[in-house]
């Protein structure tokens, strides 16, 4: 008799499934869903607003962005969404953008991006969304 294998039966079922058998467990997403952030993100979709595509593809503003991005990852101390904050940098400033759980948070994040890029090479555009 031959030995069965469950580890590579299931492995081999998520391959042929997908991510598609997950999501037909989940309700439906509709447009008054709280998963809806379409507004929140009107303000980015015009042209002028700075976004992660404006991210200045020199090496120099790259490593910046990665500094940051490294220091504010290093903290655990801060929530995921201060963590997913968005850190794009133009010719050294460095903009960030997004919401964070508190005002010690947003003050944390801007520290690191301080400390990292200098003074008045920070812009911060972070809000505030505590918890529901």
């Amino acid at each position: 008799m031959k030995k069965v294998d469950y580890r590579s039966l299931l492995f081999s079922a998520l391959l042929l499934f997908g991510s598609t058998g997950l999501l037909l467990a989940q309700e439906p997403a509709t447009q008054n869903s709280a998963t809806d952030n379409t507004k929140m993100n009107q303000p980015d979709r015009s042209a002028n607003s700075l976004n992660a595509d404006k991210q200045s593809n020199n090496e120099s503003d790259r490593n910046l962005t990665q500094q940051v991005r490294q220091a504010i990852i290093a903290d655990k101390s801060l929530s995921t969404y201060a963590h997913n904050v968005k850190v794009i940098t133009q010719n050294g400033q460095v903009t960030l953008k997004g919401p964070v759980r508190s005002e010690d948070e947003k003050r944390s994040v801007e520290a690191k991006a301080t400390t990292i890029a200098g003074e008045s090479k920070v812009t911060s555009e972070l809000t505030i969304k505590p918890k529901s």
